[in-house]
Parts: C-alpha cells; sequence; structure tokens
C-alpha cells in the first residue's frame, strides 16, 4: 500500500533516528530525484539558450581573422651585435615583452595606416556593427547631448583626426601573444572583411621588419655622427697633453732617451762605474800588499814565495828562475852527498845558487812596484768616479721635484690616448654596422586570406548558449528545490510531523471549491454538484477511495471502543479540498452501511452545503440556538442514505467558535451519538479562525487535509504545536489534488510512491470525473 504504518500514539515527533547521520553523507538517490523533478526546467532552458544561440549566429557579423607569427632570432645579427651580459633567461623575457609592446604601439599602427591608405578604404573604416554597439553607440549619443563639457580643440586637420580614428580602429582588432615560452610572436588581426584581415596581418609583420631595420639605422647613425664629434675632441685633447708633457720636459731638463732622463741614465752608468773601479781597487791593492810581505821577507823567503806568485801571475821569468834554482840546488845536494861541502864544483854550484836568488828578488821587486802603481791609477780613478756620482746625484734629486709634476702630465696624456683609441674602436665599429641590413626577427608563418570566420563560432556558440542555458536551468532548478517548502510525499509527513499518514488523494478533474459558485436559490439544485458526494461511492476502486477506506481504519483502529465516533476534518489553509474528502469519506462510511451523519460546520463559509446545492432555512446555526429539534434540519441522501445537517449562511454571525463549542452543540452530538456510528464534521481551517480549537474537546478525532506542493510544511508543523488540543486527536494526514505523474520523482527508490505504476492494476479509476455542469 501507499501507507506506510507508524505508532499513532507519537505525535509530533522530531526526525526520524538516523536522519542526521544522513545528513552527513551525499544522497545519491536524493539528487537523482531532484534531477528528474527539474529535467523538465533543466530542458526548457536550455532550450532557450539553444535558441538565443541561433539567434545569435544569424544576427550576428562574421568576423575573419588572419594571422602572421613572427621567431625572435638573436642569431641574425650575432656578427653585428656584441653579447649582452645579463642572463640568457631575464634578457629574452625583456626583449620579447619589448618587441610585444612594440607591435601594440601606436606609432607602428601609423605606420600600417599610411601605408596601406587604411583612412581612404571605406570597408575598414565604416564595419558593420552588431545590434549591441548600436545600442551602446545610440546611448552614448543620447549621454552626449545631456553633456555640458564640449572637447577642446587640439588643432589637428580633418585629415589628421581621420588618420588618428583609423590607428584606433587598427589597434582595436589588433591581438599579439607570445606563443608559449617560445621566441615565436603570433599576430592576429580581426576584420569583417576577409581579403583586409589578410592584407592587414601581412602589412603589420612587413612594416614590424622595416622598422626594426630603420631603427638599428637610425641609432647606429646617431651614434656615428655622435662618437665621430667625440673623436675630434677627444684628439684635440689628447695632443694638447702630449705637446704640454714635451714642453715641459724640455722647460725642466728632463731630456729622455729610450724612455728614460738622460741624468737618470747618466747616474746609473757612473754607479755602474763606481763599483767596477772599487772593485778593481781593492784587488790592486790586495796583489800590493802580499808582493810586500814576499819583500818583506828577504831574499830566501822571496825565493820560498816565488811559486805562489809564479802561479798566481803565470809569469815566465820567476818561474824560469825558480826552476834555474831548484835545479841548481838539487845539484849542490847531490855533490855535497858524494863530495863533500868543499868540492869546488859545489862551491861554485852554491854561488851560482845565490846569483839567481838575488835575480828572483829583483825581479820580485820590480813586479812589486808595478801593483803598487795599478794600485794607485785604481784608487785615482775610484776617486774620480765617486766625484762624478756625487755631481749626478745632485742633479738628479733638483729634478725630482719637477719629476713628479711630469709624471702627472704624463699619466693625463696616457688617459687621453687610450680613451681616445677606445672611442676610435667604438667609431670603427658603428661604421661597420651601419652596413648590416639585418633585423632580429623574421616571419615563420606569413598570413593569408582566410577562408572560415572566426566569429562567430557556429559549433561552439551554440555549444556554449545550450551549456550556458543547462547551467540557467540547473541554477533555476536548484532554486525551486530550495522553495520547495511543501508536502509531497508521505515520508515528509511522518519525518517532520510524526503524524500516521493516510494516503494520496489524485486531482480530481472538474471539482473547485463549492465556495468560488454562487449560492444556488430554492429549487435550483446542479446536478454537477450534487453527485459530489458519492465520487467515492462511484469509483469504489480508484485510489480517492482507497485512500478514504484507509482513513476508516485508521479512526476504527484508534478510536477503538467508542460506539459513535467524532471525526472533524480540517486544514490549515482554505482551498485545500477539506469539504471534499468529509463528503466522501462520510458518503463511503454510509455506502458500506454504516449510519453516518455529516455535518458542514463551516459557518463562516459552507462550502459544504453550498457544493450540496442545499437549499433550506433551517441548518446548523437553529439546530444549535433554537429550541427546535436537530432532526428536523437533516437531509438524507437517496442513494447512500448518508444523513446530512447543513449550514445556512448568517450575515450577521460574529462569533462562530463559541457556536461550536455551545452547550447547543455539545447536545446535538450527544444525541446524534445514539444515533449514528460515524459523525464527520467538515470544519472551518485551522489558519483562518479559532472554530476547530474551540470544536476540539467534542471531537474524538482529526483528519488533516493538506494540499500536495501548495501547503507549507513549517505552517503544519507550528499550527499543530501550537494547537496543543487538537495535536494529541490528529488520526492522520492525507495529501490531496496529487499529481500522480509527478509523485514518484519526490521520491526514492524503494518507497512505495516509486512503485505507484505497478499498483494501478488494483486501481480501475485512478482520477475520478466529476459529472459535466449541466
Amino acid at each position: 500500500m501507499h501507507q506506510g504504518n507508524r505508532l499513532l500514539n507519537v505525535r509530533l515527533a522530531a526526525n526520524p533516528e538516523g536522519a542526521e547521520n544522513a545528513d552527513n553523507f551525499i544522497d545519491i538517490e536524493r539528487l537523482m530525484a531532484i534531477a528528474r523533478r527539474q529535467a523538465r526546467t533543466v530542458i526548457l532552458t536550455a532550450s532557450v539558450g539553444l535558441l538565443l544561440g541561433l539567434v545569435y549566429i544569424i544576427v550576428a557579423t562574421p568576423s575573419y581573422t588572419a594571422a602572421t607569427s613572427i621567431l625572435l632570432d638573436d642569431n641574425l645579427g650575432k656578427f653585428a651585435d656584441e653579447v649582452s651580459p645579463a642572463p640568457a633567461n631575464m634578457q629574452t623575457d625583456t626583449t620579447i615583452l619589448s618587441q610585444i609592446a612594440i607591435l601594440k604601439s601606436s606609432e607602428l599602427a601609423d605606420k600600417v595606416v599610411a601605408r596601406e591608405k587604411l583612412e581612404e578604404d571605406d570597408i575598414f573604416m565604416n564595419p558593420p556593427r552588431s545590434i549591441l554597439s548600436k545600442v551602446i553607440s545610440t546611448m552614448r549619443g543620447i549621454v552626449g547631448l545631456f553633456s555640458s563639457s564640449k572637447p577642446a580643440s587640439t588643432g589637428e586637420s580633418a585629415a589628421d583626426l581621420k588618420r588618428d580614428y583609423a590607428s584606433a580602429l587598427l589597434q582595436s582588432g589588433l591581438d599579439v601573444q607570445r606563443q608559449g615560452r617560445s621566441f615565436v610572436i603570433d599576430l592576429a588581426f580581426t576584420s569583417n572583411d576577409a581579403e583586409l584581415a589578410g592584407r592587414i596581418a601581412k602589412a603589420y609583420a612587413d612594416v614590424y621588419l622595416s622598422d626594426q631595420l630603420d631603427a638599428n639605422f637610425d641609432a647606429t647613425q646617431r651614434a656615428t655622427v655622435w662618437l665621430q664629434g667625440r673623436l675630434n675632441e677627444l684628439k684635440e685633447s689628447s695632443q694638447a697633453a702630449a705637446l704640454e708633457v714635451e714642453r715641459y720636459r724640455a722647460a725642466n731638463g728632463l731630456t729622455a732617451a729610450k724612455g728614460a732622463l738622460v741624468s737618470e741614465q747618466q747616474l746609473s752608468d757612473i754607479n755602474s762605474q763606481l763599483i767596477l773601479a772599487q772593485a778593481d781597487t781593492a784587488r790592486a791593492r790586495a796583489l800590493y800588499n802580499q808582493y810586500q810581505s814576499i819583500l818583506a821577507s828577504g831574499p830566501e823567503g822571496a825565493v820560498n814565495n816565488a811559486a805562489v806568485v809564479s802561479d798566481q801571475n803565470g809569469t815566465s821569468v820567476i818561474g824560469t828562475l825558480r826552476a834555474r834554482y831548484l835545479t841548481i840546488t838539487k845539484r849542490e845536494q847531490e855533490i855535497v852527498s858524494r863530495f863533500g861541502q868543499d868540492h869546488p864544483q859545489a862551491v861554485s854550484l852554491r854561488t851560482e845558487e845565490q846569483d839567481v836568488a838575488r835575480q828572483i828578488f829583483q825581479e820580485l821587486k820590480q813586479i812589486t812596484e808595478s801593483y803598487r802603481n795599478q794600485y794607485e791609477a785604481a784608487q785615482s780613478r775610484e776617486t774620480s768616479l765617486r766625484e762624478g756620482l756625487n755631481n749626478a746625484t745632485g742633479k738628479t734629486s733638483s729634478a725630482n721635484e719637477a719629476l713628479v709634476h711630469l709624471r702627472d702630465l704624463e699619466q693625463n696624456a696616457q688617459a687621453l690616448s687610450n680613451l681616445y683609441q677606445t672611442y676610435l674602436g667604438r667609431y670603427q665599429e658603428a661604421s661597420q654596422q651601419q652596413s648590416f641590413p639585418i633585423a632580429k626577427a623574421r616571419v615563420i608563418s606569413v598570413a593569408s586570406t582566410p577562408t572560415d570566420p572566426s566569429s562567430p563560432k557556429k559549433k561552439l556558440a551554440l555549444a556554449a548558449s545550450l551549456l550556458l542555458g543547462l547551467f540557467a536551468g540547473a541554477g533555476l532548478g536548484a532554486w525551486r528545490e530550495y522553495r520547495e517548502r511543501f508536502f509531497r510525499v508521505g515520508e515528509d509527513v511522518r519525518s517532520l510531523l510524526g503524524v500516521k499518514f493516510l494516503g494520496y488523494v489524485p486531482t480530481l478533474e472538474g471539482i473547485s471549491e463549492a465556495r468560488k459558485a454562487p449560492v444556488p436559490l430554492e429549487g435550483q439544485a446542479s446536478p454537477a454538484r450534487t453527485n459530489i458526494i458519492r465520487l467515492a461511492v462511484d469509483n469504489p476502486s480508484s485510489l480517492f477511495a482507497e485512500t478514504l477506506r484507509n482513513v476508516n481504519i485508521a479512526a476504527d483502529v484508534v478510536l477503538q471502543g467508542k460506539q459513535s465516533k467524532v471525526i472533524g476534518v480540517v486544514s490549515v489553509l482554505p482551498d485545500e479540498g477539506k469539504t471534499t474528502i468529509a463528503a466522501n469519506f462520510a458518503g463511503l462510511l454510509a455506502a458500506k452501511g454504516s449510519k453516518t451523519l455529516l455535518i458542514d460546520g463551516d459557518l463562516r463559509n459552507p462550502g459544504l452545503s453550498r457544493a450540496l446545492s442545499l437549499s433550506t432555512q433551517r441548518g446548523l446555526v437553529k439546530a444549535i440556538m433554537d429550541d427546535q429539534p436537530w432532526q428536523n434540519s437533516v437531509k438524507v441522501e437517496n442513494k447512500t442514505k448518508l444523513a446530512i445537517i447543513p449550514t445556512v449562511l448568517h450575515r450577521n454571525l460574529r462569533h462562530t467558535s463559541e457556536i461550536l463549542s455551545s452547550p447547543g452543540m455539545k447536545k446535538l452530538l450527544d444525541e446524534a451519538r445514539n444515533v449514528f456510528d460515524y459523525i464527520v464534521i467538515d470544519l472551518p481551517p485551522l489558519g483562518p479562525v479559532v472554530d476547530a480549537k474551540a470544536f476540539a474537546p467534542l471531537a474524538d478525532g482529526f483528519v488533516m487535509v493538506a494540499e500536495w506542493g501548495v501547503t507549507p510544511r513549517a505552517l503544519v508543523k507550528s499550527i499543530l504545536q501550537s494547537e496543543t488540543e487538537i495535536a494529541p486527536k490528529v488520526l492522520g494526514l492525507v495529501l490531496n489534488k496529487v499529481d500522480m505523474k509527478r509523485l514518484a520523482k519526490y521520491s526514492s527508490y524503494g518507497s512505495s510512491e516509486h512503485f505507484m505504476e505497478r499498483y494501478s492494476n488494483y486501481y480501475i479509476d485512478h482520477s475520478p470525473k466529476a459529472p459535466p455542469k449541466a
């Protein structure tokens, strides 16, 4: 069945156990149910978006984009330029960004305009505009009419203004981007004319390369002119400084030879000669002193030392004499040893030996005198050189003061000479670079005339419009779900209110609230309205009748033991269909053989009495307030034998709640309990009036009726929480006017609502229809 079992003594419970934990997870089934419910909204919105996309494609002006690619290649100028000391990555990024700025500049745009004469091209100057741009232009014109400020005159002619406008228009259609992290720059131009777009893109690349060549030539030419002027100044300054050095040198006697001063060279030469002279003097003195010591030892000592003198000087005379002396001495020793000292030959040999010794001594005297003369000469030369050194040293000391200033002048002259050489080298390089017609860029992709429009892109526009429509539909559907505050399925009733859900009543075609129709006059019964009481009776196998049977079971179970049951039918808001439910519930009870009394308890708006077209002067108010028996106000339906007490509308009734809770009403119900098994009372709504609350002590139970998708859940909950007399007696709630085709969309898989189509085999007549109007 479509009703769930629940303990009837549980009233207004909070969320069921585990619901809080379930909220911590994503409910896929709920999301799928939301998608099914809002599918129509999403599809409709997506269709609208697709339609707008089609309109845009039809209305939009086609645009064509031509593109060219420019490669920045430093290798092209490596023979003409020096390598930059900056890091490679920094140099690359700076160069590319600078070239992009040049391509976007107004100066380059002016050159393209002048080359292609775009200011005279009507297609370029007056492109077709879209509806949006026309609207914006019109709005700007309207705003300009109310603007008090006037543009200042710049003195430009009409031709200049036209060229400026063409340049601005050209820049607006230009797009320059770097291709990834490469050295390639993509340049694209968009226009409404394909041939014009290709021509301008190609012209931009040519003008850019020509501009680079012109910029390089102009820069080197300006550098050459400046360097040439600077070289003339440096040359004059360098020559003047060199001339001043020579003049100062000549004025102060600082003559130089081989890179050094003459006085310095003289001082160095004299010093070197003095050192040699000192060495010669020392040597001569040493030899002289040696020979003097030999002569001082006498002839014999001189003969003994003659061998040393002979070895030192290599004197042949002394050596010969000494050899002779040794030979004589040896012969003498032999004669003496053989014949004795007195032998004449020995005496002769000794005489000869003495004579040779005298000769050696005389020779040593001569040599000593020669060394004395050499010593004196060396000493005299040393003295002369020392005097010359002192004179040269004095001259050098006097020139040192002038030499300091000379060094300063020489350094200044050398610095100017070096600077002149440096600038001369740069001038030569700049002169050579003027002859290099090299640009550091080349075109690697030449622009051509585009064949297909770049905008609008039909597939992309349709896909984007469809996607935006889907997003808008999803947002609208989410907003509708957010605004969903109504009862849709029985689980909403059970979880939020904690009362028994009694079932669904489908939308009954052709039935509306009877209070909308005028009150029928006496004897003017409407067949279309008199049969409202027999809708469930005439369709016993319908879902409508099945729901009312479930209400009957709930009343019998809860009110078990009572011989007669007083059941009030209430709703929260008007027009929720409680009158139809009350009438058919009572009719179904009567049709099964139970004695049933139906009372129209809505004293302010007796919709039941109007719906049944009961024209009578006696009704519930007279039965309660007058002394007449209430039985006189009862009307009996012929087919079901249902007893009905109508209500006659009284305009002067103000205290209807006191009437329903009066002793007369209690007396009427007590007496009716003795006659009827069920007493069904159609009560006013709980929201507008307090009549149902006043009647609560006299009722055994209440059946609530809520309109599907209309009655706010929060309102029902708050009213039941505030009505402490009614809430404990609520038997359950019926959802009325249910769209059975949409019901399954609000339920999760496994719920009874999800299988309503499979239940349909048991419901022969799904939606009872009211008889046609007379």
